[in-house]
């Protein structure tokens, strides 16, 4: 029986998704596979994702590039957490930081001796972000590489990136055709399908040309014109747990300081994003139309603003969920053709980066990969789910009934896998987080005890040290925690000595 072989693949759309696409599988697979990528620039792109998550780095590591490069030609900035502001209840503050709180003992976390710690009137009772070197970090603006803390088993600081995505999708297009993918100008005005197996077959543009191939990858964005309009798959809608569904971008003057972490402060009908680069500032105010208008989201974002406005805000509408499949036939989806979750943890950039990551090592050598697609889509929808739970944790676990939205986030239903992971955790501390969650543990701890849920109870192996011995450890903590945040510098400091903004960009 003829298997035809996979040998052309066709990527439709650039940008960020587009390009970190192109680039990954021409480092992996260029050396069986030709790559088209077709894309227009009469077609913009959303363009708001310029704050990541760690797993960034692991991805620019694959493909050999240079941090210190990489953030020059981005105006890049270094990230140690996102920091909440109001959300809670109003007046709240934490930082969902990349790294461990204080440092575990006797294979029982931390975060167990922190609540102990907190029971009665313990005169060492502090708040668990005095025991974080990544709040600290943030709080005096400063960063540095730093893998452990001297000779103990504390680990450093864990970090992401801040970027201009724009300038990011360039980088990697440089990077690609340099590789041998071949880039293709036009508008798509035609998609071609098999008459038999219905898979894609070929694409054509406005002005004619026709570009064939064995495996398309759909990067048109929202639109989603190979895997939604073409092959008709549908949507799962979960705006009834995620009701924002509209977003206002808008960039603004450079911050004065430089601080290392992103800023989400929660509004009256949603939230609003800083996200500091060395040449300007990301704003943004993500909201529901159900609980504001657009006029009234605009002025919340302008008058949020902490420095001066570089344009007028830019609208983004949105619905909230994923395909139903995230391959079918001969075309995967990557990016926002394959699914939205709001920016509010900074996925964006990683759900493209995982699913290339996945769709490149469930490849298909031949056209009929029944078994690879099946496995691709489940992987796909499970860690959408997970990130969904996460998502919707800072919306439902809140004091605030200030207004009608934030009365409706408290008292909605949630899913049960999300319903399940809190009721432990407000028990006894403990964390039902999934094998392959992508949050770790650290991160579910923090957010839960950020938005107000204080464990009842905590594992009974943290009693196994005396009272004394507890308050020493963690005064111990905070000593290493303080001399090691001394020893760092700025964060505009190691900018400045390792990758400073090229001066042109600056001046863009």
């Amino acid at each position: 029986m003829d298997r035809p072989e996979v040998r052309k693949l066709v990527i439709v759309g650039g940008g960020t998704a587009g390009w970190i696409t192109a680039a990954a599988f021409a480092r992996l697979l260029g050396e069986r596979l030709s790559i088209e990528l077709v894309e227009s620039e009469a077609i913009g792109t959303v363009g708001v994702g310029e704050a990541t998550i760690p797993q960034i780095i692991r991805l620019n590591a694959i493909l050999g590039l240079d941090e210190n490069a990489f953030l020059r030609a981005t105006s890049g900035t270094f990230k140690l957490g996102i920091e909440f502001v109001d959300w809670g209840k109003l007046g709240s503050r934490y930082l969902h930081t990349f790294g461990d709180t204080g440092m575990n003992l006797g294979n029982v976390a931390f975060h167990h001796y922190w609540r102990r710690s907190i029971s009665g009137s313990a005169a060492h009772a502090r708040g668990l972000w005095d025991y974080s070197l990544h709040q600290q970090a943030a709080n005096q603006a400063r960063f540095g590489k730093l893998d452990r803390v001297g000779n103990t088993a504390m680990t450093g600081l864990a970090y992401a990136y801040h970027f201009d995505a724009s300038r990011y999708a360039l980088f990697l297009r440089d990077y690609a055709e340099g590789r041998g993918v071949t880039r293709t100008e036009g508008i798509v005005e035609r998609v071609e399908r098999d008459g038999e197996d219905g898979d894609i077959t070929a694409i054509s543009l406005k002005d004619g040309t026709r570009v064939a191939g064995d495996f398309f990858i759909d990067c048109t964005g929202f639109r989603a014109l190979l895997l939604a309009e073409t092959l008709g798959v549908g949507y799962h809608d979960w705006s009834r747990w995620l009701p924002c569904d509209r977003a206002l971008a808008v960039p603004s003057e450079r911050l004065p300081t430089l601080v290392p972490y992103t800023r989400a402060t929660a509004k009256q009908a949603g939230w609003q994003w800083r996200i500091p680069l060395q040449h300007r500032t990301g704003n943004g105010h993500v909201y529901s139309s159900g609980f504001t208008s657009d006029d009234a989201a605009t002025d919340v974002l302008l008058k949020g603003l902490e420095t001066k406005a570089l344009a007028d805000p830019r609208p983004i509408r949105f619905t909230t969920g994923r395909r139903e499949a995230f391959w079918a036939h001969n075309c995967a989806a990557i990016g926002l053709s394959s699914g939205f979750l709001e920016p509010l943890e900074s996925t964006s950039i990683h759900l493209i980066q995982s699913h290339v990551s996945r769709l490149i090592q469930l490849f298909p050598r031949h056209r009929d990969a029944v078994a690879e697609r099946d496995e691709y889509n489940r992987r796909c929808a499970a860690e959408f789910a997970q990130i969904r739970d996460f998502l919707i944790l800072h919306y439902h676990r809140t004091d605030r009934e200030d207004s009608e939205f934030w009365r409706y986030c408290k008292h909605m239903d949630v899913p049960d896998s999300l319903t399940h992971k809190i009721a432990l955790f407000a028990a006894s501390g403990r964390v039902g987080r999934d094998v392959d969650d992508l949050f770790r543990d650290a991160s579910w701890v923090q957010v839960m005890i950020g938005q107000g849920i204080i464990p009842a109870d905590y594992d009974p192996m943290a009693d196994q040290i005396a009272p004394q011995q507890l308050a020493e450890f963690l005064a111990n903590l905070r000593t290493l925690v303080t001399r090691a945040i001394g020893g760092l510098p700025t964060h505009e400091d190691y900018l400045r000595q390792h990758c400073p903004a090229d001066a042109s960009l600056l001046a863009a």
